[in-house]
This record gives C-alpha cells, sequence and structure tokens, in this order.
C-alpha cells in the first residue's frame, strides 16, 4: 500500500487536536471537518485544511457519512482517521471509506461488526477461551434476566461509554431500567438491543491496549486502570494498574492477544475486562478504535500510538515484538469535564472565559477548547485530559494534583474539585479502588471545594483594581494628570461591587500616588500596589504580598486566576434592575437539553422520588423527579422539544393533606 498523503480526521475537539499533530509531525496533510457550533474551534484553527460538514446536531454533522466523504473528496485526502465517539466503530462507515477508495486508519470492516454487538463479542470470545460474564440478549428479557439473579447490569449491545447502563437491584426495578436503557440505546447508536449480564459486586474495570498488523502479528502494550467512574464513564485512568502484578498482566496480555487473534484484529484496538476482588477476570467488551485514555500508554511505553495506527494503515509491520515492550514510570490522566458533581453530574453549557494551562514539568494537556469556546449541548462535554508522568505513582499523582489546582479554567461548572478530591483521598492513595469508588467515597457535598475566603477578597481587588487601571488608561474628558475616580474631596473612595457565589462582596480604595491604593475589602484595610497591568492581567502587591494575576472580563462577568486558583466575579451594576422569578412554584430545567419522555399530566398526583419527564443533553439522559409529593398542575413541555437552562418543565402544587 502506498505511503498515506493527506488524511480526513472524521472527528472534533481533543481528538482531532490529537491526531492533528502527529499528523504534522509525519509531514502528512490534515482535513479537519466542523460543525456551526465548532466554526471557530482549536481543531479547526490548527488544521492544514477544514470543511464544513453541517448544522450543530452530530446527525447532521459528524455522523453525516455522505458529507464526511464529500469532504474527503473535495479536499483530496487518500485517508480517514476516525478517533473516537461518532463513527469510530461503524463499520458501515468503514465500508463505505473502502468504497471510496480511501484508507480507514482502524481495523477490517468484519472485525468492527464481530465486536460491534456485545452479543457477538461475547460468543467469539467464549469460543476463543476467553472467560466472559454470565449474561442473556434478545428483545423479551424479562424473564431470562430473572434467572440470572439480582443485582444485574442491563447495557447497550451496540455502544460503551456508559450510554444505555443501569445496575439493577431488585425485580421491581427491572421493567423501568430495560424501558430506560432502550431508549437510551436508541438515541445513542440507533439500536435499541440490550444485553443483560449478572453484576460483578466492586469490580476493577482493566483494560489492554492491543495492536495487529496486516502481517499476523498481534500485540499488547500492557494494561489501563480505569476503575474510577462516574455514571459507568472513566474520569480517572493511570497506567499500569497498582492492582495488577507481574503474573496476572502476563494472563491479562494472552487474553487480549487471543481475543484480537480471534477476530484477525488490524490496528489499534483495546480488550476490557471487569476484575473481580478474587482475581478473577472476564472479558467485558472490545473496542475497536483508540482510546480515549490511550495517552497513559504512551507516556509508559515512550510508543506514539496514532503514528503506530497510521503505520499499520500503510501496511508496514509493527516496527517492535513483544518481548520488546518496556513499562516504564507511571501515567495518570484526569477527564476534565464541563459538568456539577454536586448536582448528579449534570452536564453544563456556556463559554469559556478562561482556558490557562499551566506548562509544568511531566505533564501533557490534550485539550479540545481555548478561551472563549462555547461548550455546546450537542457533544460530549469533556474539555480535556491533564496527562502526568513520573518514575513512580506517587511522583505522578502529585504532578497530576499540582496541574489541576495550577489551572485557570472559568466560565463554566467543571468536576476539576472532584478529581483533585479522588487524588487526595487515602483509599486511592493506597490503590483501593474498584469502579463504586466516587459513589462509596466522595458524597455530593465533598465534590465541590469549600469557598476559600482568602482567594476571593484577593481576586475581588486586583479585579477592582485591573478594572480601575482600564479606565485611567482609556482617559477621558480630563487632564491625563487627573486619577480616575477624582473628586473635590480626595478622601472618598471609589467603590465597586461584585457577587461571588451570589454573595455581594464591595471594594472600596482610594487610588494614591506611585500607584497605591488605600483598600477596604471584607471588612479589613489592606494596602495595594499596582506593578503591571495590561489588557490580560495585573500584578498586584497587596500587604507586601506580589502576585500575577490573569483577568478576563466578559460583560459583568470577570475571572480571575492567579495563585491562590481562580474566582468568578459578577460586576453588580449601581442600579439593578427589578428581576421577577418565573419559576416559581415550578420544576425547571436543570441545564439545556432536549425532552425525551413526558410521564405527567394536569392532575396527576406525584409522590416524591417520581420521575416526572426525563432530559437528553451531551449524548446523556437525566431523569427530574420530584423533590415532594404534589399535584401536577401543567406540563409545559412535550417530547422532542428543546428547553433552556431554568426554563419551567412542569407546574406543582402542594398535596392536599
Amino acid at each position: 500500500m502506498p505511503r498515506i498523503r493527506k488524511v480526513l480526521v472524521a472527528n472534533r475537539g481533543e481528538i482531532a487536536r490529537r491526531v492533528l499533530r502527529t499528523l504534522r509531525a509525519m509531514s502528512i496533510d490534515g482535513v479537519a471537518v466542523y460543525s456551526d457550533a465548532d466554526a471557530g474551534a482549536p481543531h479547526v484553527a490548527e488544521a492544514d485544511e477544514a470543511v464544513r460538514i453541517g448544522p450543530a446536531p452530530s446527525a447532521e454533522s459528524y455522523l453525516a457519512i455522505d458529507r464526511l466523504l464529500d469532504a474527503a473528496r473535495a479536499t483530496g485526502a487518500d485517508a480517514v482517521h476516525p478517533g473516537y465517539g461518532f463513527l469510530a466503530e461503524n463499520a458501515d462507515f468503514a465500508a463505505r471509506c473502502a468504497e471510496a477508495g480511501l484508507a480507514f486508519i482502524g481495523p477490517t470492516v468484519a472485525a468492527i461488526r464481530a465486536m460491534g454487538s456485545k452479543v457477538e463479542s461475547k460468543r467469539i470470545m467464549a469460543a476463543a477461551g476467553v472467560p466472559v460474564i454470565p449474561g442473556v440478549a434478545g428483545a423479551e428479557l424479562t424473564e431470562a434476566a430473572r434467572s440470572l439473579g439480582f443485582p444485574l447490569l442491563v447495557k447497550a449491545s451496540a455502544g460503551g461509554g456508559g450510554k444505555g447502563m443501569r445496575v439493577v437491584e431488585s425485580e421491581q426495578a427491572l421493567a423501568g431500567a430495560l424501558a430506560a436503557a432502550r431508549r437510551e440505546a436508541l438515541g445513542a447508536f440507533g439500536d435499541d438491543t440490550l444485553l443483560v449480564e449478572r453484576y460483578i459486586e466492586r469490580p476493577r474495570h482493566i483494560e489492554i491496549q492491543v495492536f495487529g498488523d496486516t502481517h499476523g502479528t498481534v500485540v499488547h502494550l500492557g494494561e489501563r486502570e480505569c476503575s474510577i467512574q462516574r455514571r459507568y464513564q472513566k474520569v480517572i485512568e493511570e497506567a499500569p494498574s497498582p492492582g495488577v502484578d507481574a503474573g496476572l498482566r502476563e494472563r491479562l496480555g494472552a487474553a487480549a492477544v487471543s481475543a484480537a487473534r480471534a477476530i484477525g484484529y488490524v490496528g489499534a484496538g483495546t480488550v476490557e475486562f471487569v476484575l473481580a476482588p478474587n482475581g478473577e477476570f472476564y472479558f467485558l467488551e472490545m473496542n475497536t478504535r483508540l482510546q480515549v485514555e490511550h495517552p497513559v500508554t504512551e507516556e509508559i511505553t515512550g510508543l506514539d500510538l496514532v503514528r503506530l495506527q497510521i503505520e499499520i494503515a500503510e501496511g508496514r509491520p509493527i516496527p517492535f515484538r513483544q518481548e520488546d515492550v518496556r513499562l516504564v514510570g507511571h501515567a495518570i490522566e484526569a477527564r476534565l469535564y464541563a459538568e456539577d458533581p454536586a448536582r448528579g453530574f449534570l452536564p453544563v453549557t456556556g463559554r469559556l472565559l478562561l482556558w490557562a494551562p499551566e506548562p509544568l514539568p511531566g505533564v501533557r494537556y490534550d485539550a479540545g477548547v481555548a478561551t472563549g469556546t462555547e461548550v455546546s449541548i450537542h457533544y460530549d462535554p469533556m474539555l480535556a485530559k491533564i496527562i502526568a508522568f513520573g518514575s513512580s505513582r506517587d511522583e505522578a499523582v502529585r504532578r497530576l494534583t499540582g496541574a489541576l489546582e495550577r489551572l485557570g479554567v472559568a466560565g463554566v461548572i467543571t468536576n476539576r474539585d472532584l478529581l483533585l478530591a479522588v487524588l487526595r483521598h487515602p483509599a486511592f492513595a493506597a490503590g483501593e479502588i474498584d469502579t463504586h469508588f466516587i459513589d462509596r467515597n466522595l458524597p455530593p457535598e465533598t465534590r465541590v471545594a469549600p469557598r476559600n475566603a482568602v482567594a476571593e477578597r484577593t481576586h475581588a481587588i486586583a479585579a477592582a483594581l485591573h478594572e480601575h487601571e482600564g479606565r485611567r488608561r482609556a482617559g477621558g474628558p480630563l487632564p491625563p494628570s487627573i486619577p480616575s475616580g477624582w473628586r473635590n474631596s480626595r478622601w472618598r473612595p471609589q467603590s465597586v461591587t461584585y457577587r461571588i457565589a451570589e454573595e455581594p462582596f464591595e471594594v472600596r480604595y482610594v487610588a494614591e500616588p506611585g500607584a497605591r491604593f488605600a483598600v477596604e475589602a471584607g471588612g479589613r484595610s489592606s494596602t495595594a500596589v499596582l506593578h503591571e497591568a495590561d489588557t490580560r492581567g495585573v500584578a498586584v502587591e497587596i500587604d507586601g504580598v506580589r502576585r500575577r494575576f490573569t483577568v478576563v472580563v466578559a460583560g459583568d462577568v470577570v475571572a480571575v486566576h492567579g495563585p491562590l486558583g481562580t474566582s468568578e466575579l459578577v460586576r453588580v451594576p449601581r442600579f439593578p434592575s427589578a428581576r421577577r422569578d418565573d419559576a416559581a412554584g415550578g420544576f425547571v430545567a436543570p441545564m439545556t437539553g432536549v425532552v425525551r419522555a413526558v410521564n405527567v399530566a394536569a392532575g396527576d398526583r406525584v409522590t416524591k422520588g417520581q420521575v416526572l419527564l426525563v432530559l437528553e443533553a451531551m449524548k446523556m439522559e437525566h431523569e427530574m423527579v420530584a423533590q415532594a409529593d404534589g399535584v401536577v398542575r401543567e406540563a409545559r413541555v412535550e417530547v422532542g422539544q428543546m428547553v433552556d437552562p431554568d426554563a419551567v418543565l412542569v407546574v406543582m402544587a402542594a398535596a392536599e393533606t
């Protein structure tokens, strides 16, 4: 096969940027694609060429095979890299690429089809001697599922990422779980086939990276520990696993290689296993693509997995033997999501006011965003991956912790505090982890860091002085020698009020000669000296301590980032307008989403905990439940309707006593 010269990257965000980075290193031209929502995205700006493929909804853009093939033809691409997600494991897409004469940088169509169904993949693995979990599949599962005993795990046969997955503890919950899983699976994968398996208590999620080439060679690159999850989606991954010794690694690797050989696998793939507390492991699924967490394997092996994918797609043999693979040091990755961990990990949307990763030794940032990026309802809420490498697990964890602490991110709520809480937990440090670690060790109130009064006060002063200096430099009708805020009485202070976490915070200050300020804030007096200031931020000395702050202003919102962390402030107008709360008495949308089910109507009596409706946002379903007994006065939405945050969905009245 001839060398690949130009690759269409059929994806978006951080994986598109990741693939483009390797293409540049290999002197291969890269073509980006984008929807209307991603027109200003970083991956578009970084590509040699970029093609618009449709509106924001993924079904009309990143999942539209014809539009992707048209983009490849228009730019003269001779290959397609699918990334992960979207069409990466779609056999029809791989087949259409082949028909169009495009090299598909991934496995064969037959391998994708074989592993695309969890039902079929389990049958193949069992025949190959790979251990599998007892389970049943089909259209009518209720009776067959009961025969397995509870608890059970319900999951979509066609997909992954936690979509369509439910743990069922009792027979009473089975019917509802099956219905919800079918609906979510159909929406995410276009296939509502389900698989029900016996549920393994307190399992670890271990996966093995495999590669196969067209010359019959299959190798594995060791394991990744992927047990730190929320809603069955990984948030922290590491390699090697603290729960796998050399003997177990050899057995897992051999099973993964057997699995790949059973389907004649070519390219990068991941064989996922459930590891029980007694050391037994079972095949879970095979992902026929690159994984989100592939960087940790790259860090401990020194290999560029995307380069290896491309070389295999060109027909070249894997350039090393199994015995040549060495795992050196330790790597750990954290996924930064736009979501609210204190509210059931609800995804959030908005505009990133600040994105400022700090360059640090042993730390890598794979991000799909930049300052100003719009976080949309249409796509997965992952903003970035932060990867740290060290000579030991302890060093890697310390480096990742430091990177998260120093990361400047503002404009949307993220799961950073949750990630830090995991990394700092004694059980995590001891390697005592399983897929229920977060639920068992970190109740909702611990997933958000407590407020830092010192940081908030410091940041408010920095924001006020940054604004002051901006007005002074902008000038006006008065001579430059007259400072901003000048009064006949030079001791009359200027004042600005911010809202921090919905609470007002006033900063009063008097400008003095020599860029000095007498400041009153938070009930305390301080002396501040302004050393530097520009549109990006300020350097301020407060009570003898000098710090540099990044300051980003967007309307009334001010984001301040510095050594004490990040704060978001809202400038309160001097004459605020009256505001009426239209949500009183109503059940409101916690996020932007599409209504997928409405379970109540006017006049219905509901009980606390009852599911009123279901919203879909960022490819996941979220059940909206009643917080108290009551009577439905009005249901204001219907299935298929898109709603904005704080929109009234259901109007309730208290239950009669």
